[in-house]
């Protein structure tokens, strides 16, 4: 995912001298053709992630483009205070871009887990949420970002993650829904990085026997919520998979939105991460075996809740 960030920031940065970069001391060498190509619009500001903020906003409420990139605690949480009020108070365009998402980095320990900041983000007014899927959600995601005038956050997985999309999303929209799968009985919706996990989870699915829909919610804030209404009138289960805890990321954002509507679910499941941190040693594919997020444990809880 970051691969392809970089690429679409440098195509974005050829098309308009108002884009600047700033990096929180990470990406060197993953920017070096963008700061070839605008060496002036390069600035990498060391860590010191509240500044960076701060000084984003200044260029955005001076008419410039900024976006800023570091991993995803250090994007969020060390620097709230300044997203909440230099960046979201003044809706200021800040494109703020985390890398790491989720557990993506869980080697390295809870310092560098992000499982809290859609709750943190999605919380704050003038704040919109995108969690692209795959590369190419990535690539239209940050596009997309680039056309508000109002703050945006980005949250990326790492690299290497499988591609899901054929080709280029001409038709992207920020709060617009894409179906993946197509599927009558069960509905998927996940956000973020979990979109391999949702549809591989699909497959086992359909080879039990159970028809499952898989639908990417890019967006977390705002919601699709025409996409909500006919997926819960004509499913039987719907689940949210997100490497997120479950208080307050998208699974809780759905179920804020079928208490105020008043929406009846027939069977309603959530995946992500608990309340509680993960201190065990391990990347990501054992993180997410161990939390019950792979694909054979999420299918597994659906075809047990559907025999019932």
């Amino acid at each position: 995912m970051r691969n392809a960030f970089a690429r679409e920031l440098t195509k974005l940065a050829d098309a308009d001298s108002r884009v600047v970069m700033l990096s929180g001391d990470i990406g060197n060498r993953l920017f070096d053709t963008f700061k070839g190509r605008h060496p002036s619009r390069f600035f990498n500001c060391g860590v010191a992630e509240a500044n960076m903020m701060g000084v984003a906003a200044g260029m955005a409420m001076n008419g410039l483009r900024p976006v800023t990139y570091t991993i995803a605690p250090f994007a969020t949480t060390r620097c709230l205070e300044q997203i909440r009020t230099d960046v979201c108070y003044h809706e200021a365009p800040v494109t703020i871009v985390a890398v790491g998402a989720g557990l993506a980095y869980a080697g390295l320990g809870p310092t560098h887990h992000a499982c809290e900041d859609i709750t943190f983000l999605r919380a704050i007014p003038n704040m919109v949420v995108i969690c692209p899927g795959d590369a190419f959600e990535v690539r239209a995601a940050l596009a997309a970002a680039m056309r508000q005038d109002r703050p945006v956050y980005i949250r990326m997985g790492k690299k290497g993650e499988p591609v899901v999309h054929p080709g280029p999303l001409t038709d992207f929209e920020i709060g617009k829904a894409i179906t993946v799968v197509d599927g009558n009985e069960v509905c998927l919706l996940s956000t973020g990085n979990m979109l391999p996990e949702a549809i591989e989870a699909a497959r086992e699915l359909q080879a039990g026997g159970i028809s499952a829909r898989v639908v990417s919610f890019h967006t977390v804030k705002p919601l699709d919520e025409a996409c909500l209404t006919e997926v819960f009138a004509r499913s039987r289960l719907v689940a949210t998979l997100e490497e997120h805890s479950l208080i307050g990321g998208f699974g809780a954002a759905v179920t804020e939105w079928l208490t105020d509507t008043e929406t009846r679910a027939r069977q309603f499941l959530r995946f992500g991460t608990p309340d509680a941190f993960f201190k065990q040693s391990g990347e990501q594919d054992h993180a997410r075996e161990q939390l019950g997020l792979t694909a054979p444990q999420i299918a597994e809880k659906i075809q047990q809740i559907l025999s019932k």
